[in-house]
């Protein structure tokens, strides 16, 4: 990425302006890079506006969120970045709100869950860009054999995973809360079971009654009763688990619409469905967010602003997410995809993101909290586990890093 330092970035005559933006790579190989994506928009943008330049670096999923920081730290902060968080950036004052730079439509055509999970304190700072939900995948083949039809409640699920089990099934349900992602796995269970990392004004509430009770059915019920498969709960992870399904060893797992291809490729017919609560539908679903910000240190406001709304118009939205099979942040792309039939794999997922409840990306203190997770859930629902202690454990992580962020 060609560096333009300073915090001028003027590049010619005294109207012509280079923005510099860092974002993501959602590709899986050169042939799909985000670099391409990029390339296409930036070309179009800029034969409308002569003036401006846009410099685009793209970097893994492994390296961008470390190199905006090292950026930022440096003095060199880029004018937008493009990933997976915005609270601590927020927090120190360095972001303009979207209130600065967009234009009323388009910030007001955002899907109302995700601005508001991009917000501090009723401000939002984070911009979503892009965003997927969480359905319950199960074997079509694995289910027919078994005798069964998707379940729609704990109890149904349990006993699904039995007759998985008896037709030797190698993982009837898998369960992965290894260190990958348990924080999403865990989120999923805690809001189907009525409760979820925080109430509704923002609290974390991890240990409460109905998170207690969520993590001891699991513990009882899948993991105590063999249900889960081989591998320890808390040494499987996400994309074991998504590797197992597509070998057809996992009979039903929370997956989201990348699992849908891996799938395909290997053959596995599979349906989805709502994740079960404990008496119907879970009345909320895990919705993951990626975030669009933009700084403040260069001055370019007025020309970021004009960007962005270009970049959120309904044709660059509908792009991005056919391209990379995510959901639209956006309510008029939304619309377009939920009723065009080349979408129609990602419909129930674009359903879903109504219901969907976001991390609580907001609070800084949630990548300490995440990270608690990560390490510890497991041993929740192992035999003999107490999720009581550990949900309690992580409650004191949480208030701590509250508290931290606070002061």
């Amino acid at each position: 990425m060609t560096a333009v330092l300073g915090g001028c970035g003027l590049t010619g005559g005294s109207d012509d302006v280079t923005l510099r933006l860092v974002a993501a790579d959602y590709g899986d190989s050169a042939a799909n890079s985000s670099k391409k994506y990029w390339a296409k928009l930036v070309d179009a943008y800029e034969a409308e506006h002569p003036g401006v330049r846009v410099e685009v670096g793209v970097y893994s999923w492994n390296d961008v969120d470390r190199e905006v920081k090292e950026m930022v730290d440096a003095g060199r902060a880029p004018d937008m970045a493009q990933i997976g968080a915005y609270a601590d950036y927020a927090a120190d004052d360095l972001l303009y709100t979207a209130d600065d730079l967009l234009s009323i439509p388009v910030q007001a055509g955002f899907s109302s869950a995700l601005a508001q999970a991009g917000q501090v304190n009723g401000v939002q700072y984070g911009m979503p860009f892009a965003a997927s939900t969480r359905l319950l995948f199960y074997n079509k083949e694995l289910f027919e054999e078994a005798g069964l039809g998707a379940p729609t409640t704990w109890k149904e699920l349990a006993a699904a995973a039995e007759a998985l089990k008896a037709e030797g099934v190698t993982y009837p349900y898998a369960l992965p809360l290894g260190p990958e992602e348990a924080q999403a796995e865990t989120m999923q269970w805690l809001l189907s079971g009525g409760g979820g990392y925080t109430d509704a004004v923002g609290t974390y509430t991890i240990d409460s009654a109905e998170n207690i009770a969520t993590f001891s059915w699991l513990r009882d019920e899948l993991v105590g009763k063999e249900l889960t498969g081989p591998v320890a709960p808390g040494k499987l992870d996400r994309a074991d688990a998504f590797a197992a399904f597509a070998q057809g060893e996992v009979g039903m797992l929370n997956g989201h619409p990348s699992l849908m291809k891996t799938a395909q490729r290997h053959g596995v017919e599979f349906g989805m469905v709502p994740m079960p609560g404990v008496d119907g539908e879970a009345k909320a679903t895990v919705g993951v967010a990626d975030w669009m910000l933009a700084f403040k240190q260069n001055g370019h406001k007025d020309q970021v602003g004009d960007f962005l709304d270009f970049v959120y118009s309904e044709k660059n939205v509908l792009d991005f997410s056919r391209r990379y099979d995510l959901l639209p942040v956006t309510n008029s792309a939304s619309e377009v995809m939920g009723a065009a039939s080349q979408d129609q794999d990602l419909k129930p997922f674009l359903d879903e993101l109504a219901l969907a409840e976001l991390y609580p990306v907001g609070k800084t203190s949630w990548a300490a909290v995440s990270a608690d997770v990560k390490k510890r859930i497991g041993s929740a629902v192992e035999p003999g586990g107490s999720p009581s202690a550990i949900l309690s454990q992580l409650q004191s992580t949480a208030t701590t890093a509250d508290s931290s962020a606070a002061g």
